[in-house]
């Protein structure tokens, strides 16, 4: 969970955050997936982008011009939505198939924006996201020729991720030079977002100052996402769940967040009269998802793509339990943001992963365990016991519990306290920079 002692910023709303900094800064925001697109990252960035220009702030985003899964979406090169002007990269939209697919999107990405970032004038603060992975190290070296803070806002965290999946052998040529760029990047940063007290942790260890950390966890999206009784049974009715207790994974399906074991215990319970699996959203393991209840012929389980903005709190109210999962040898490098959400809705969560992470770290604040159930990897009899449970015990209302403890994470709450981040790392840059980087 965030510290205290990193939760200390405050903010008033309205623009009391370029008036701190003594002037309006102008902010860029780096990031592969930017508005339109419906990808979590997407939505964050969109959120803070109108929270910096309603703080008075010029702001300025850089993005590709296609659709994070799907390639095959197109974007306007430029334009300027609701005071943010947004310049688009093309790359050739080869997808995630193969991992030299992705390697050339992103070398394209990294030279095409460099191209992009050249022309465009000096920025006050740049904030970099880590889609592609080290983008921020090219916000750094831009920031070296032209001036100005950088904050990277770290999703997730790498090559660390990318080692413990298993897309980079660790030791080889592409992880060294890779560690070198992240240490020298956070060693330059004015300012580092860390999402838990795993990855601050991580942080720590690899030479970052605690004073350069900042810890606050992505808000909930509490401005779209709300509990809709009707849209639920609306959703349920068109996608044939009425009658069912609805576990449901929504998000990226990637190997940070394995299935293995909910997909195990699907086909275990592929008779049981009640239960159903849904799946909502995309990423490279939502298709495997689908091949596995092909197989093996399953009719529990529905895939469904990621639903709109607009449509969250029908798809997200329609479940009777949400899983979040958290693969055990990424804790510290991804973070389970959809939880807040869920929360903030009053749902029941089934949390699955290692002992300590940031799931039972949630779980152990509420005491009504019927609404933070908790499993291991690999469990599959335990897992099985757990939902058989959960159906017995049949849908809940929301809980007034679980909705106080998400106000902690909400936009409201969070996204002012990012801007004073951004808006000091733009005015008084010095006060957050280390005398004494972490050295490669």
């Amino acid at each position: 969970m965030p510290s205290d002692r990193a939760m200390t910023s405050t903010h008033a709303g309205g623009k009391d955050s370029a008036g701190r900094s003594g002037r309006r800064l102008r902010v860029l925001l780096l990031n592969q997936c930017f508005h339109p697109d419906h990808v979590s990252t997407s939505q964050h960035l969109a959120d803070l982008a109108l929270g910096l220009v309603e703080a008075g702030h010029e702001v300025v985003a850089v993005a590709s011009s296609r659709g994070y899964d799907n390639p095959g979406r197109r974007f306007p090169s430029s334009e300027n939505w609701r005071g943010i002007q947004i310049h688009r990269i093309w790359t050739p939209g080869l997808g995630k198939k193969a991992r030299w697919r992705r390697f050339v999107d992103f070398a394209i990405f990294w030279i095409n924006a460099t191209w992009i970032l050249l022309r465009l004038p000096r920025f006050d603060v740049t904030v970099c996201l880590t889609s592609p992975p080290l983008i921020s190290s090219l916000g750094q070296v831009m920031a070296l020729i032209k001036g100005g803070a950088v904050v990277p806002w770290v999703m997730d965290l790498n090559p660390d991720e990318a080692v413990a999946a298993g897309w980079l052998k660790a030791g080889g040529l592409p992880e060294r030079v890779m560690t070198v760029l992240q240490k020298w990047t956070f060693g330059q940063a004015a300012r580092i977002v860390a999402l838990d007290r795993f990855m601050a942790a991580r942080l720590r260890e690899k030479g970052v100052t605690e004073e350069a950390i900042h810890v606050d966890a992505p808000w909930s999206h509490d401005d779209a996402v709300a509990w809709d009784s009707s849209g639920r049974e609306a959703f349920r009715a068109r996608h044939g769940l009425g009658g069912r207790f609805v576990v449901m994974y929504s998000g990226n399906h990637s190997p940070c967040h394995p299935l293995d074991t909910v997909l195990a215990a699907a086909l275990e319970l592929s008779a049981h009269p009640l239960l159903h699996f849904l799946f909502v959203g995309g990423g490279s393991e939502h298709g495997r998802v689908h091949a596995f209840a092909e197989r093996h012929g399953l009719k529990n389980i529905t895939c469904l793509p990621y639903q709109p903005k607009e449509e969250l709190s029908a798809s997200l109210s329609s479940a009777d339990l949400h899983l979040v999962v958290m693969g055990a040898p990424f804790v510290g490098m991804v973070h389970p943001c959809k939880v807040y959400n869920i929360l903030a809705l009053g749902l029941p969560f089934l949390g699955i992963g290692p002992e300590e992470c940031h799931l039972t770290d949630l779980a152990a604040r509420l005491a009504d365990r019927r609404y933070a159930r908790i499993a291991r990897h690999g469990d599959v009899a335990g897992l099985v016991r757990v939902l058989e449970e959960a159906a017995k015990t049949g849908a809940l209302p929301p809980s007034a519990e679980s909705r106080e403890l998400a106000k902690e994470f909400s936009q409201s709450r969070l996204r002012p306290r990012l801007i004073d981040v951004i808006a000091a790392a733009g005015g008084a840059r010095s006060r957050f920079h280390s005398d004494s980087p972490a050295s490669p």
